[in-house]
């Protein structure tokens, strides 16, 4: 079967809301995350039109996923709390992966 698969990722930072919905049945649910983080981005973490990921900021193995141990952390629990559909951290594909079905290209 055709399937397409989505995700949206926070793990390179924020910047924009976005909301995605289905056209077609079958889609396992739509994705968005409206909430302006930005507003709310963590002082460390302000950048420019955005919210940097901790791995940019602070450069260190717990932020940047280096030791294998990648696991939630303050900062992806922050984006998660806000925008619970996209990953928030490299093993978070559980909650953000949704799947459709594919067209024909």
């Amino acid at each position: 079967m055709n399937m397409d698969f989505i995700g949206i990722s926070l793990g390179e930072g924020f910047n924009v809301p976005i909301d995605f919905s289905s056209t077609s049945n079958g889609c396992t649910r739509d994705i968005n995350y409206t909430t302006d983080i930005n507003r709310q981005c963590p002082t460390q973490l302000r950048a420019p039109g955005g919210c940097n990921n901790p791995c940019t900021v602070f450069k260190t193995d717990q932020y940047c996923c280096n030791s294998g141990n990648c696991g939630p952390i303050d900062y992806s629990m922050f984006f998660k709390s806000r925008c619970p559909n996209a990953y928030s951290y490299p093993k978070d594909d559980l909650t953000s992966l949704f799947i459709c079905p594919g067209c024909m290209h």
